[in-house]
């Protein structure tokens, strides 16, 4: 119970500022929006798909590797260093906050702006004319994508990012070509087999590969196996270096 009312006070702390600013909410939303259609419109006029199939096509590799990546990733990575410029981690030294509940609220936090994303790519695509199937383990894959991404956000803003404007480079550097490589904004079937290699160890490509088969495609549990295995290791992998991170943050905090 305690940990659950802690992980509750982080996650609605974090979503109260949100609404308050909005700014980033809007553009969590103009901008999956934007990389689906032109996904959608590009993959119908190229590989001559009606638009209810390109859209299918298109919408999980927009969520997991365009919408969810930025919101969770970016967004937990924002929302940590936001909390040591403004000196909220100071309070926290002074309360028994649990480093798996600040994660944990986090966690909560991004996770419920990753259901309205993943409403709002189904609702467009659908609008197509889309069909989705496997809900229930697309919603798995996708929980498993947020606690990846606001895994690794965690750790990048823990350990790497002093200010707000290292951000924006941190984000860049280490997503944008992992999104690439992982087929969000282009098919893995359209890739070289080096690069095929190469991205069995990138995440986004077991997201969006899990993703695709499940609600695009139709597979089974058994044929995106090996894709939820390799989500599974590396969520329980990131977080518990999320944990270890902040403790080390809080070491650091504390002699400055």
């Amino acid at each position: 119970m305690r940990y659950w009312q802690e992980t509750w006070a982080v996650a609605q702390r974090i979503l109260t500022e949100l609404v308050r600013r909005r700014r980033s909410l809007i553009f969590w939303c103009i901008f999956p929006v934007t990389i689906l259609w032109l996904n959608g419109l590009i993959l119908a006029e190229r590989a001559q798909l009606t638009n209810a199939q390109a859209f299918e096509a298109a919408a999980p590799g927009t969520l997991v590797g365009a919408a969810l990546f930025f919101s969770c990733l970016g967004g937990s990575v924002a929302t940590v260093v936001a909390e040591r410029e403004q000196r909220t981690l100071k309070r926290l030294f002074m309360s028994p906050l649990s480093g798996l509940s600040y994660f944990l609220g986090i966690f909560v936090a991004h996770g419920v702006i990753a259901l309205g994303q993943s409403l709002i790519v189904g609702a467009i695509a659908s609008f197509t004319g889309a069909t989705f199937q496997g809900m229930v383990l697309g919603g798995l894959i996708i929980s498993l994508s947020v606690i990846a991404y606001v895994g690794v956000g965690f750790i990048l803003g823990t350990q790497f990012a002093r200010r707000t404007e290292d951000v924006n480079a941190l984000v860049a550097a280490f997503g944008v070509p992992l999104l690439i490589l992982g087929g969000a904004f282009l098919p893995t079937r359209f890739f070289p087999q080096v690069l095929l290699d190469i991205a069995q160890f990138n995440p986004v490509y077991h997201m969006t590969e899990a993703l695709t088969g499940v609600v695009a495609e139709g597979k089974s549990m058994e044929e995106i196996g090996n894709h939820c295995i390799f989500l599974a290791i590396f969520a329980v992998g990131v977080t518990i270096a999320g944990w270890l991170s902040y403790r080390r943050m809080l070491q650091v905090e504390r002699r400055l």
